[in-house]
């Protein structure tokens, strides 16, 4: 029941797909549904719904979400958790946003110093019915962290902005720590899985970064699973690190739901090694892969394996 309980959306779609989910893979995913401990998980959960914080945890529907919160950390998601696009990848809501809140930031930066966090990741839904999508109160939130936590490292999962060169600076002049921006998905593939989004888009604001801000830490992050093929693979890698990005990351697409894009196969974990040894080998100077990394699990760990 428990396998039947965790797997019932991929199962289900599998079957067409003819990609069943491998038995290691199916007990990593129950161990980090586990946690280390539901007084923590509760603790955790009970603290950011006091403060009305947003997780990508809870809106992604991510695997790790129970081990993250059992070791009091998650990704924070601002600027609400409706999206104005509709990935067929992401679990996050989409629809009509409301106006963003303008008390974010300060208990964002409340709600880190409660979790004891010193490396905080950030991310957002996409904001296109806003001006700027959004920079400004990317810029906000980094102050207002700044201000109460001025030691820490902090990480901003950045949508595309539709191109805005301004709105990047606007974010680049809060001097976050790292600034990532994910490419998701090969380019044969952006129509289909990322509606809205543009391959080259995605790599020129990973470009553009640099060039506005030379020392920014820049960094992507890449699924495995959604139909690609291994010189596509092989292709965006080389592109990224011709954007000169420094960290990568690269995890099994897991589909969310009967709604969202099927699995089209699940890679084995020695494709996974092979894919950070390419990586690294192109010059990316950090790379976590495996089937359940996230662009933002274990952040810290891999900043660190970086410097």
């Amino acid at each position: 029941m428990e396998r039947q309980f965790i797997y019932y959306n991929m199962y289900k779609m599998t079957q067409i797909n003819d990609a069943t989910p491998p038995a290691w893979l199916i007990k990593q995913i129950r161990l980090a549904r586990k946690g280390d401990g539901n007084d923590n998980i509760r603790r955790t959960n009970d603290l950011l719904s006091c403060l009305k914080l947003h997780t990508v945890c809870d809106s992604a529907r991510c695997p790790n979400r129970n081990e993250c919160f059992s070791h009091h950390t998650a990704t924070f998601l601002i600027l609400g958790d409706v999206c104005t696009r509709s990935c067929a990848f992401c679990a996050v809501r989409h629809g009509r946003p409301e106006h963003p809140d303008a008390g974010e930031p300060d208990r964002l930066a409340q709600g880190v110093l409660a979790l004891g966090l010193s490396h905080i990741v950030i991310t957002s839904v996409t904001r296109d019915d806003l001006a700027d999508g959004g920079a400004g109160h990317y810029a906000s939130v980094v102050k207002s962290l700044r201000k109460l936590c001025p030691d820490f490292k902090i990480e901003l999962l950045i949508p595309d902005f539709n191109g805005s060169e301004d709105a990047l600076a606007t974010v680049l002049s809060a001097e976050p720590d790292v600034l990532a921006h994910n490419i998701e998905t090969v380019p044969g593939l952006y129509s289909e899985i990322r509606r809205g989004a543009d391959y080259n888009r995605s790599l020129g604001l990973l470009a553009q970064a640099k060039a506005l801000s030379p020392h920014i830490i820049t960094k992507s992050g890449l699924m495995l699973g959604l139909g690609e093929k291994r010189p596509e693979i092989q292709s965006t890698l080389n592109d990224l690190a011709k954007a000169n990005c420094d960290m990568l990351t690269i995890g099994q697409y897991l589909s969310p739901s009967l709604a969202h894009a099927p699995v089209r196969r699940y890679a084995p974990s020695e494709e996974f090694d092979f894919w950070q040894n390419q990586a690294l080998n192109l010059g990316f100077k950090s790379v976590a892969s495996a089937p359940l990394v996230r662009s933002s699990y274990k952040a810290p760990l891999f900043f660190k394996a970086m410097i």
